[in-house]
């Protein structure tokens, strides 16, 4: 089973890369591939950029990435409320390729913010989005206030009862 991850941010100490690499791991006999968006930067898209330079080769190597998953674990980064610029970029271009972006692949939906709820609104738009590009939801999970709730050493959760919720997650996949 190949698991493709990735985080919504394109931080190079992204939260939600740490927590998208965390959850993969918890998956029994799996090969984890984690992305990172900053190898996916392209041009910010729109229909006159494409119209000079055609679909993205890195949008189509973002595609094939997830064309090779059986799961994809994603935790999306809430900027006001909504996705990261980075992320909206490479989703646009894709979506320009394969309108089914996410391939109906099940996918562990996810998001984590340093405050209390945890990128819940990003959560929210993306849960209601993704199934029409693709994206078989399976789960979905919100870790809230990321510096409590999660030890970067360790790189794992360290609420108790959040990581048992994880856990039972992703045993339910």
């Amino acid at each position: 089973m190949k698991i493709i991850a990735f985080g919504g941010s394109p931080s190079k100490n992204s939260i939600n890369k740490k927590l998208a690499t965390y959850a993969a791991s918890l998956f029994e006999n799996a090969e984890v591939e984690v992305l990172d968006l900053n190898d996916f930067q392209m041009p910010l898209f729109s229909v006159d950029v494409e119209k000079e330079i055609g679909q993205h080769p890195l949008a189509k190597n973002f595609l094939d990435k997830i064309a090779s998953a059986d799961i994809l674990v994603v935790s999306l980064a809430e900027n006001n409320g909504n996705y990261s610029a980075a992320f909206k970029n490479v989703f646009d271009w894709c979506s320009r390729i394969n309108g089914k972006v996410f391939q109906e692949k099940p996918m562990l939906l996810m998001a984590t913010s340093p405050g209390a709820r945890g990128g819940a609104s990003v959560l929210d738009i993306a849960k209601n989005a993704f199934p029409r590009y693709g994206a078989i939801i399976k789960a979905t999970f919100s870790l809230p206030s990321f510096n409590d709730n999660f030890d970067v050493e360790k790189g794992k959760i360290s609420n108790v009862e959040l990581d048992n919720q994880l856990k039972e997650i992703v045993k339910g996949f």
